[in-house]
């Protein structure tokens, strides 16, 4: 599913009730988290992993910034909070023409980069990839 309009509706759904399709609610991105996803030290340049490369379609919708590609759709929505600047990412299972709302993350204060929010997006795919291959794999 890439039709930016579908798109854009299942992002509204999805946005409307979050409590319906994230019970475990959206992980809000602090030391412990970057600690769990190895991402201490996200800035590090000479830190190189291969394994986090992916290809996305990009759509700029002024509120929002949506990345599909074959096997995920991921939003990026920029938002303030009491004057506090915060970026909610959601991340969809694009399989079979429907989509499957994994997880969200929210980001703010000092963790608020693009650098750093693309970064966790990275290792949260590999690892619901990760997973999804493991599911596919003992299901058949």
């Amino acid at each position: 599913m890439n039709h930016p309009s579908l798109l854009d509706a299942c992002f509204k759904k999805y946005v409307k009730n979050l409590i319906q399709w994230l019970p475990d609610g959206v992980t809000s991105v602090d030391l412990d988290l970057l600690h769990r996803l190895n991402l201490l030290h996200y800035y590090n340049k000479e830190q190189n992993d291969p394994t986090l490369t992916r290809y996305f379609h990009v759509v700029d919708s002024g509120d929002k910034i949506t990345l599909v590609n074959e096997e995920f759709v991921i939003w990026i929505v920029p938002d303030k909070i009491e004057e506090k600047a915060v970026t909610y990412t959601l991340i969809a299972i694009n399989k079979n023409d429907n989509l499957h709302l994994e997880l969200a993350f929210v980001t703010s204060g000092i963790y608020n980069n693009s650098k750093l929010v693309l970064r966790i997006l990275e290792k949260y795919l590999f690892e619901i990839q990760t997973t999804e291959d493991f599911l596919s794999k003992i299901s058949s």
